[in-house]
């Protein structure tokens, strides 16, 4: 028997179903093997298993044989192998985890592989998005909000922008075709961001001048 552990979300990646006049525009999640690589610095733990295990070998060669020292080192080999496969099997816990959705209202992040939760962040309360371009068209879209709209960045970890922790901002994370997600998001921001001004300028009561 099937099981899934988002069942009971209405619309996948969303805990309620859209308000009238709002439509999903699109969906994805990170892919596990970029955001492993990008967000826990896979390539540095390996190699400095990889120098330890060097450096083992190195130092205790001229003392015993050969195959001897290969034999000493192999342990860095194995502790660096087993740190590195729970590295990925986090990676791929988050990624199934994780759905990104860019609404023509706002952009919503279903996160976290222990503790699950939906971020929704309106179009209006986002100063800005960079778009960090990564190898054969994957890439980082983070999200800049406005002074009144923090987070944490445990919560926000893996989803956050790297180093920024006095103010963490929310990140779409290894993204396939994130060029593209990019000028979805800029189009739909841009239309959402005219409404509202043009809302609140016909809701402002306009002067005029009475004729006696």
């Amino acid at each position: 028997m099937s099981h899934d552990d988002f069942a009971i979300e209405p619309i996948k990646g969303l805990p309620e179903h859209l308000p009238r006049g709002e439509v999903i525009l699109w969906q994805g999640r990170p892919h596990w093997w970029h955001l492993t690589v990008a967000s826990m610095n896979l390539w540095w733990v390996i190699g400095y298993f990889g120098l330890l295990t060097l450096w083992r070998f190195v130092t205790v060669m001229d003392v015993v044989p050969f195959d001897r020292a290969v034999a000493v080192s192999l342990p860095f080999v194995v502790i660096g192998a087993v740190v590195a496969l729970l590295f990925i099997i986090v990676g791929i816990i988050q990624s199934r985890a994780t759905v990104y959705t860019i609404t023509n209202k706002r952009v919503a992040m279903r996160v976290g592989a222990a503790l699950t939760v939906t971020l929704n962040i309106p179009f209006t309360q986002i100063e800005n998005a960079a778009l960090a371009k990564r190898a054969k068209g994957f890439g980082n879209i983070a999200l800049e909000t406005k002074g009144g709209t923090k987070f944490s960045f445990l919560v926000l970890w893996p989803h956050a922008r790297p180093w920024h922790f006095a103010r963490p901002q929310p990140t779409l994370r290894a993204i396939p075709n994130a060029e593209a997600v990019a000028h979805i998001l800029a189009k739909a921001a841009k239309a959402r961001v005219i409404e509202t001004q043009n809302n609140r300028q016909s809701e402002t009561p306009q002067l005029g001048v009475i004729t006696q």
